[in-house]
């Protein structure tokens, strides 16, 4: 079956492509709005909040990841009509313009009735798959009931259909490798050693990594993405990024202490894969660009950062691969032995685990 939705002069289109995304402030002014978007339900103090804000000021107050996604929405536009695929793409945020809420409306007043969603997380979690199917959810039944043309019409209504996880896609373990074997050619270059490679991802707590197979994704993802670029070096999985309470534990260790175990085993060449992030955005400018290699620097160790998968051409196809799953006879492509995910997550997987009682 050809996959493709051509229509006729003036037809409208019923069913879009859906980009959907964290968000993040575009300036100064935006940032403790965001920020309380992001905790929102978790009673987190604005004092907090303007310790994060710090580490946007360092940087304009704006995050690359809206500016990353108009050029990733740009590039699957693109790549969907050089294949034939005649879908409008839209874009929306969890918490920030803009917002997923009124896309969605944007979209049902435009007459779209289905949407596929690729969602700019590649690992399952809560908060990086649940959450988001949560969100469609309520941006859905925010607009049935919304009337259209007059109350005799009826509503609105619009389904939203999340792409599944593409942690072991060829179209993302492909690149990202092509990125590693970049870092550890520049690396070698400069210094004349094979890097230790360590391989990066958000945390999250312990106990929502319990309801899912997060740390198991990124792992595989790593020993796939290490033989794909041909490295003989050993590779570590850290963590970075954790943020509530300190006597909640999160998944360790964290890159900075990590960075101190290296350097005390002599391990002073290494290159840092941004593995949890498809695009350089705050927690990587900060997180690894700044903070880690300022740790590495003080420590007289030589860090080499490797890029991350951005608009690179096989993950933009890869979007369009996993639609053509969904509106086409297309395979489900995966590397490793574990196989495909499925599209919708197994019952139970990825729910947020019940927050401990205060006394």
């Amino acid at each position: 079956m050809k996959p493709t939705t051509a229509r006729a002069t003036g037809e409208h289109p019923s069913t879009a492509l859906l980009l959907l995304s964290f968000g993040g402030p575009e300036g100064p002014d935006d940032v403790l709005p965001f920020l309380r978007n992001v905790v929102r339900g978790r009673n987190v103090p604005d004092e907090r909040l303007a310790e994060v804000a710090a580490q946007y000021e360092q940087f304009g107050g704006v995050s690359p990841i809206n500016e990353q996604n108009r050029s990733l929405k740009a590039a699957i536009e693109s790549d969907l009509a050089a294949h034939g695929i005649d879908l409008p793409v839209y874009w929306g945020n969890r918490n920030w313009a803009p917002y997923l809420d009124d896309t969605v409306q944007t979209m049902a007043d435009e007459g779209i009735t289905r949407a596929f969603v690729f969602v700019t997380s590649a690992f399952g979690s809560y908060s990086g798959c649940r959450q988001y199917r949560e969100n469609l959810i309520a941006a859905a039944d925010a607009v049935a009931g919304t009337a259209v043309g007059g109350a005799s019409d009826g509503a609105k209504t619009i389904e939203l259909q999340k792409l599944r996880l593409y942690y072991n896609h060829p179209g993302f373990c492909e690149p990202a490798a092509e990125r590693l074997r970049s870092a550890i050619d520049q690396h070698m270059a400069e210094r004349g050693v094979e890097p230790h490679v360590v391989f990066t991802a958000h945390s999250i707590p312990i106990s929502m990594a319990a309801s899912c197979d997060y740390e198991a994704q990124l792992r595989e993802a790593a020993a796939i993405i290490s033989d794909l670029a041909g490295s003989t070096s050993t590779w570590d999985l850290v963590f970075q990024s954790r943020s509530g309470p300190p006597q909640i534990p999160w998944l360790e260790p964290d890159i900075v202490d990590h960075l101190e175990q290296l350097h005390a085993r002599s391990v002073d060449d290494l290159v840092v894969v941004p593995l949890g992030f498809v695009s350089d955005h705050m927690e990587v400018m900060f997180d690894l660009d700044t903070q880690a290699a300022d740790a590495a620097a003080a420590r007289g160790m030589h860090m080499t950062r490797a890029g991350t998968v951005g608009t690179h051409p096989r993950f933009v196809a890869m979007v369009r691969e996993l639609l053509e799953e969904q509106i086409s006879e297309r395979p489900r492509l995966h590397l490793g032995s574990n196989g495909p995910w499925p599209d919708m997550c197994p019952d139970g997987h990825c729910a947020l685990a019940q927050r401990p009682k205060r006394d």
